[in-house]
């Protein structure tokens, strides 16, 4: 429970305690001393839980993307549509010889 400290040093500590406090104010500090010991190992744990909460969270939106369902119709693109043009372009080219050039008249 006291990780290293040994019995020699526990019962050196409270004959210190017993000095500098009195037999009177000793159960006092003692109540104190378990209270604020209590009060830590709460709010370490809640400061671990919190973490570990933030970890799982950030790990959820790494893992979390957005995918097209499974089932989707993938549409192909729509092939362009070639339209002839309804009246031929005049020719600006010179009439062959022999032939007069067309006239609009």
């Amino acid at each position: 429970m006291f990780g290293s400290l040994g019995f020699q040093e526990l019962l050196l500590i409270f004959v210190i305690a017993l000095i500098v406090f009195g037999p009177k104010k000793l159960p006092e500090v003692g109540k104190m001393l378990g209270k604020a010991l209590g009060e830590f190992k709460k709010a370490s744990e809640d400061l671990k839980n919190t973490i570990e909460r933030e970890v799982q969270v950030e790990e959820l939106k790494s893992l979390t993307t957005i995918t097209p369902a499974a089932g989707s119709v993938a549409r192909p693109e729509p092939k362009p549509i070639l339209v002839e043009p309804l009246v031929e372009p005049l020719s600006t080219a010179p009439a062959p010889p022999g032939e007069e050039p067309h006239s609009a008249e």
